[in-house]
């Protein structure tokens, strides 16, 4: 079975952890504060904030930008239901805004037209690591004056303008660390801010407000009493998933250039199907493919299940796109399903292919092949004269 996704982690990752439990000090402690430091070096921006995973994250972001019940905050359905959970954590209310079909980020048009007097943040998604058009966006929320936090789960290594996303662009950017993301601490996530107060507001609120930290009580050289001044919350990182965490982020160039090297092979191989539009990337965009989504058009569009059993029968796991949180239950509304139509079109006809570090060209070569091999079975809509009626924008095109 050739997997959707699989993590990689080999003996230094191994010996980095077991050096943690050898050393009595496992939860969240010196290799967090170690981890904190490369991964701020590495993105740019002065602060960096390890909590437990990227939900967690969104929410204390959320919390640490002032939203609260009765507010509103922007962002797209086309994301993990996650995005809008955290939203709904803080009482807030999550209000959906379409995507631009080509890059499957939010449209910044479609931004402006959700705004209310309730509208307090904008949750900006990059999703599948391709960075969503941030000039746009913030001019967007300095018109309105909102707060725009970055759902960067999937983006780490991705850059913007020439810069790794994480820098922030925003207030605050959030990170995953599960193993379907590209770095894995197995759980966790991060996040980055360049203000102090927030940072301080974060390293407070993930350690239920303890006025003093486990490493600084631990060091004192007099008994301290540590105080709770507000309510806080357990999202603390274990040292354990640090050390794991600081091997994968030595890793991560060449994580990153194996991906681009994979998806570059996909595009080249899969660009002259007429059923498949392969996934596209703005000039100022540099994407880190964490995922490599396709997607299906014309009557191939409406066979994506069919697809991916046929894939799954030779051995191949591929996933649905990313999931449209309006058309679960918590969020379900026909309003919704009436204003969201390019997210439903994406949801509806995208595919995932398989792509990780360890994958070997001849494993791909196999999906390409097998996918090939599909567009043969579906001569039964006109064979070659029905792949040139698309290709040339004909009665079956999807345009």
């Amino acid at each position: 079975m050739i997997p959707v996704a699989r993590p990689y982690i080999g003996v230094d990752e191994e010996r980095a952890v077991v050096e943690v439990l050898r050393s009595g000090w496992v939860t969240q402690g010196p290799r967090v504060a170690e981890f904190e430091i490369k991964f701020s070096e590495y993105t740019g921006c002065k602060y960096a904030v390890a909590v437990s995973s990227c939900t967690t994250a969104l929410h204390l972001a959320l919390l640490a930008a002032g939203i609260r019940t009765e507010d509103e905050v922007i962002c797209p359905s086309l994301s993990f239901i996650a995005t809008a959970n955290s939203i709904t954590y803080t009482g807030a209310t999550p209000v959906f805004a379409d995507i631009d079909p080509n890059t499957y980020n939010l449209d910044p048009a479609k931004i402006e037209e959700a705004i209310s007097p309730k509208t307090k943040a904008i949750l900006v998604v990059h999703q599948v690591g391709l960075p969503a058009e941030m000039k746009l966006i913030l001019e967007v929320a300095a018109k309105h004056g909102l707060t725009v936090i970055e759902d960067a789960a999937c983006a780490i290594g991705s850059e913007y303008d020439g810069k790794l996303i994480g820098a922030p662009l925003g207030t605050m950017a959030c990170f995953s660390f599960h193993p379907r993301k590209i770095l894995t601490t197995g759980e966790g996530g991060m996040i980055t801010t360049n203000d102090p107060m927030i940072a301080e507001t974060l390293r407070r609120n993930r350690q239920h407000a303890m006025s003093l930290s486990d490493v600084a009580r631990h060091s004192a050289k007099q008994v301290s009493i540590e105080a709770y001044d507000e309510v806080g919350f357990n999202f603390r990182m274990t040292d354990m998933q640090a050390a794991l965490g600081i091997v994968q982020l030595d890793r991560l160039g060449d994580f990153l250039a194996r991906r681009r090297f994979l998806a570059a092979r996909y595009t080249q191989a899969l660009h002259d199907l007429a059923w498949i539009q392969t996934p596209a990337c703005p000039e100022n965009c540099r994407h880190n493919y964490q995922s490599y989504m396709l997607r299906l058009v014309g009557p191939f569009a409406g066979r994506r299940d069919e697809i991916m059993q046929d894939l799954l029968e030779k051995g191949i796991s591929t996933r649905r796109a990313i999931m449209a949180i309006h058309r679960e239950l918590p969020y379900r509304s026909k309003n919704w399903d009436r204003c969201l139509l390019e997210t439903n079109q994406i949801a509806d006809t995208g595919l995932i292919l398989p792509l990780f570090h360890q994958m070997t060209n001849s494993e791909q070569d196999y999906v390409i092949a097998s996918l090939r091999a599909f567009e043969i079975k579906g001569s039964s809509f006109g064979g070659a004269q029905h792949r040139a009626s698309i290709a040339d924008g004909g009665p079956n095109a999807v345009i």
